[in-house]
């Protein structure tokens, strides 16, 4: 019993971060109705803040950097613990001035595509601008212990658990008893109403905005040294606090506080079971990591509806989609295009061009579900590494032939996708990108990572062959053979054709009926349930395929081959590229991670560690200036030059008038 209560007491540690965060999300979305993503890596930069202040006295800015001590005298910890707070404070601040507020009206899309790529951002700045490897966090609270029932416990472990209770106390107080509280929370039912008498939203919003990235710095800065410094710990945690949050409705502080505390605690109860003989080896790695998204699934499935929304001034619109059609012409110069870069290049730059076209595949599997179903997805490299690692089995254990291996493969990752896809029977929006992403690190955490589901013979993938010709990736030296580009693009291409007529015939017309009003297209006869399943099916194939491609082109797959983060990165470049348009999936190819774009960062310029900042940066602009995309912007362009050119013809065609005495008078 009292080996049980350790454990219990030991998880408070985690569970007080994730309860604080849940408070920080309770509050911003009660202000501004935004679901942040970016909570966890708001508080990542303060840890390492302080961590730099406490080891060489350096206080690390976004550009430059200042002395306030030296590795002999660093910084005192009361002031490397202020600043850290206040460097927070300032992140949160950014993100609501100049990311948020001007996506205060924007669609549902763009708002988790910013907070996306805000996440994104302030993990590649953080990993840019500071010795991640070398920086430890050093003790901050007391390291005594007390005995209760028993069970040794840290004090610093009862300290976290009651700085999270003060917080949500904090956090209720504020909105319960101040007027500014109160006029926050009447902002959310009715902005125009807070205007009329006299209060501004976005200020009310700042000031949650300022409290919320005080609270998260300040939890994880005295939390660091039991948890430890890691840059994707602190940026998932937001995840479990996300699924503790929904526990809450997005709307009670001290539901969401009590459950995060208690999710640590089962977490780290499940720790302590995989030691034990008796517990079965597959649970042994990611169990506690899957607990989330089963909370997750739980308490959407149960709450979903009745989760408040934020009222707004306006209407929202969707970006505009474009209606695929197949040209013989245009289809034949991009083919002859990517032909030619194949047979020019060598090497680096032919790989390149191979992850460009497989990753244009699996970026429309994101255009195909969001830009034209309006389902909002972060499993995309889920699905992908699903059927990659199942590709392992099928080639090496069970010899399955190619291309039945790839089909099979695929369609275990459809499997999955609708899977996920269930809960979109009940939710949509910002709520069902929470679900996929939770579902993309369980698979990540419990399937890819855990050795008893995927180690087969080191996931050696065996090259595809067909009627006696090998098509394996490399020749000796050869980095990428032709014979595998060509197999490649051959598959990325009939692939493609089969979706785009599939896009343009009537089940594309029934994807943008739900996307534009699922009562409506229920009302038209279109059965809404299965519509969704068979977009989310459709996606996870797609994505499927690109993962097995990807698997051949590696020729043995590990767990960092299909993370989240490059999911999500992948995801910034579709959305750059333009997430509703064939045209957005071939420029997200070309740009995505390994793809044609990064080596040329790498090698032509040298700048290949700044790649994530980049996208990560392009995403924001991009969610904020132009949310239809590059592609979207080249369209509208054309079809503004097109109408002007159309509205010259005409008035070249209509003959002069004789001027009236008025006109004429006027010319005078």
């Amino acid at each position: 019993m009292g080996q049980f209560l350790q454990f219990v007491f030991l998880g408070l540690s985690s569970g007080a971060v994730y309860s604080v965060f849940a408070s920080s999300l309770v509050g911003v979305y009660a202000a501004t109705g935004i679901i942040n993503f970016a909570q966890g890596a708001i508080g990542l930069w303060a840890v390492y803040t302080v961590a730099a202040l406490r080891s060489d006295g350096t206080l690390v800015l976004p550009i430059g950097s200042f002395a306030l001590g030296s590795e002999d005298s660093p910084t005192p910890m009361l002031l490397a613990v202020l600043i850290g707070v206040v460097s927070a404070v300032v992140w949160a601040l950014a993100a609501h001035v100049l990311v948020f507020r001007p996506l205060r009206h924007a669609p549902v899309l763009a708002q988790v595509v910013a907070s996306v790529g805000l996440m994104l951002f302030l993990q590649a700045l953080v990993h840019l601008r500071f010795d991640t490897e070398n920086l430890f966090a050093l003790s901050i609270l007391p390291d005594d212990t007390v005995e209760i029932l028993g069970a040794v416990v840290n004090v610093s472990d009862l300290i976290l658990a009651g700085v999270a209770i003060a917080v949500a106390a904090l956090f209720w107080a504020y909105f319960k008893l101040t007027v500014l509280g109160v006029a926050t929370r009447a902002g959310s039912e009715d902005e125009l109403a807070a205007r009329l008498t006299g209060y501004s939203p976005d200020r009310l919003a700042a000031i949650v905005w300022a409290l919320t990235g005080a609270a998260t710095g300040l939890i994880v800065i005295l939390a660091s040294f039991t948890i430890g410094l890691s840059v994707t710990t602190y940026t998932f945690f937001v995840i479990p606090a996300l699924a503790v949050a929904l526990v809450g409705r997005l709307s009670s502080f001290g539901v969401a506080c009590t459950a995060g505390l208690v999710l640590g605690a089962f977490q780290s109860v499940i720790l302590w079971l995989t030691t034990k003989d008796w517990w079965p080896e597959w649970a042994q790695a990611g169990l506690g990591d899957a607990v989330p998204f089963v909370i997750v699934v739980v308490a959407l499935f149960l709450l979903g509806g009745r989760i408040p929304s934020r009222g707004s001034l306006g209407e929202v619109k969707m970006p505009a989609v474009t209606i695929p059609s197949i040209r013989v012409v245009p289809a034949l110069g991009v083919t002859a295009v990517v032909v030619a870069a194949i047979v020019f290049t060598t090497g680096t730059w032919r790989y390149g061009v191979v992850t460009s076209v497989i990753l244009s595949l699996i970026a429309l599997s994101l255009v195909l579900l969001t830009g034209y179903l309006g389902q909002i997805s972060l499993a995309s490299m889920a699905f992908a590494g699903t059927a990659g690692f199942a590709l392992s089995k099928l080639t090496t254990e069970w010899h399955v032939p190619f291309p039945l291996d790839m089909i099979l493969a695929a369609l275990i990752a459809t499997a999955l996708g609708v899977l996920v896809g269930i809960p979109a029977l009940r939710i949509r929006g910002a709520q069902l990108a929470v679900v996929t992403l939770a579902a993309a690190l369980a698979i990540q955490s419990f399937v890819f990572n855990n050795p008893a589901i995927t180690a087969y013979e080191g996931n050696v993938i065996e090259d595809p062959s067909l009627f006696g010709i090998d098509f394996g990736v490399r020749d000796g030296t050869n980095l990428v053979t032709l014979r595998f580009a060509f197999l490649v693009l051959v598959v990325v291409a009939i692939t493609t054709v089969l979706v785009l007529r599939l896009m343009s015939g009537s089940t594309g017309r029934a994807f943008l009926a739900v996307r534009s009003n699922e009562r409506a297209a229920a009302s038209a006869g279109i059965n809404v349930a299965a519509t969704k399943l068979l977009g989310f099916a459709l996606s996870a194939f797609l994505a499927g395929i690109g993962g097995c491609l990807i698997g051949y082109s590696r020729g043995q797959l590990s767990a960092g081959s299909f993370t989240v983060m490059i999911g999500l990165t992948l995801l910034a470049m579709t959305y750059v590229g333009g997430i509703t348009s064939f045209a957005g999936a071939c420029i997200a190819g070309v740009i995505g991670p390994l793809g044609v774009g990064y080596v040329f960062l790498n090698q032509t310029l040298s700048l290949g560690e700044y790649y994530e900042l980049i996208a990560a940066g392009s995403l924001l602009l991009m969610a904020v200036l132009n949310p239809v995309g590059v592609a979207g912007a080249v369209s509208e362009a054309w079809e503004h030059l097109r109408a002007r050119g159309r509205h010259h013809k005409d008035d070249d065609s209509i003959p002069p008038q004789p001027e009236s005495p008025s006109q004429v008078g006027a010319h005078v």
